[in-house]
């Protein structure tokens, strides 16, 4: 990645903390925390200790699951208590359980009933914990957002939080095996419905990214944002640019780009990034370095923020 650090390490996402003012929009500006950096120091610690007693054992078994320390800073960071969040591919519920623990209501659009039973039990467990906010799973095909979101929640959302599939399989889990290592939990789905994004090609995918986004801007309330994280991936070696699709796709569905920040995947320590990549990214490295091509591994998230767009009527402009 580029060298992009904050000037210090911060502190651990993971302390509670006083939550931080809400960002606002003005006159096609945004304004947001002072104190909030365009690089979030979000991997301070790993995500199997950012989950671990805060999420059900079941939560690994998702393919993709968003650092909880990425979602809770876009919520301190964008929202006040007893706002509204929406993630509507929320997968095992990252931004509905941090969201919930932050005093804020939330609510999420899930395809697969797997992840949306394993959402519902992470809403639980977060209540369990004494987290005050109130949370919900909607299952559903969010390429339809309209008809699934009750209408009286229309211009209600302060914040959505989201992250588009990368690819039908990703880098999942290791398992020693008789040939080797062996992926696990590696899909979103068994394969078998292929009405999941994730196995669209990457013109597939932003077009129904673009239904989407188009379905937030309605719920959005004024001086509301979406907060999109996003990273390139490989293909056959090839990096596939994601985060400008999905500006694209933003843009498309009536959102205007205001921010542009950086999530770490990496730890700071000492001024210094400690990365953190999965087995078969550093294996996928180590090969094509060996074969004299100076890959690098991906160490961070660009986190992708808009807000609606205005019209001379005052309307928001928007996709139909």
């Amino acid at each position: 990645m580029p060298e992009q650090q904050p000037a210090t390490a911060q502190p651990d996402p993971n302390t509670p903390h006083a939550p931080s003012p809400a960002g606002e929009v003005y006159q096609g500006k945004h304004r947001a925390d002072p104190e909030v950096l365009s690089v979030w120091a979000t991997a301070q610690s790993t995500g199997p200790v950012q989950r671990r007693g805060r999420y059900v054992p079941e939560s690994v078994k998702h393919p993709a699951r968003m650092l909880p320390a990425i979602a809770a800073h876009a919520v301190r960071a964008y929202t006040r208590p007893g706002d509204l969040v929406l993630d509507p591919m929320c997968g095992i519920g990252t931004t509905l359980v941090e969201a919930v623990h932050a005093g804020r209501d939330a609510f999420g659009i899930e395809y697969e009933p797997q992840w949306s039973n394993i959402a519902d039990a992470n809403i639980r467990h977060a209540h369990d914990q004494g987290a005050t906010g109130r949370a919900s799973v909607i299952r559903g095909d969010s390429t339809r957002l309209m008809s699934l979101v009750p209408a009286a929640l229309t211009g209600q959302v302060a914040l959505v939080v989201t992250s588009p599939p990368y690819g039908p399989t990703v880098h999942g889990l290791v398992r020693p095996g008789t040939d080797g290592v062996v992926k696990h939990d590696d899909r979103y789905n068994d394969g078998q419905d292929r009405g999941n994004l994730a196995y669209r090609d990457l013109t597939g995918l932003t077009d129904g990214f673009t239904r989407i986004l188009a379905g937030c801007a309605t719920l959005l309330r004024p001086g509301g944002v979406v907060v999109v994280t996003a990273r390139p991936w490989r293909k056959h070696g090839e990096l596939v640019d994601l985060p400008s699709a999905v500006i694209a796709a933003g843009q498309r569905a009536g959102l205007v780009p205001i921010e542009r920040c950086v999530a770490l995947l990496a730890a700071v320590r000492d001024g210094h990034l400690v990365a953190r990549p999965s087995f078969f990214q550093l294996q996928q490295v180590r090969k094509a370095r060996a074969g004299g091509v100076p890959m690098h591994l991906i160490a961070h998230e660009d986190v992708l923020i808009f807000a609606r767009r205005a019209i001379p009527d005052g309307r928001t402009g928007v996709v139909a």
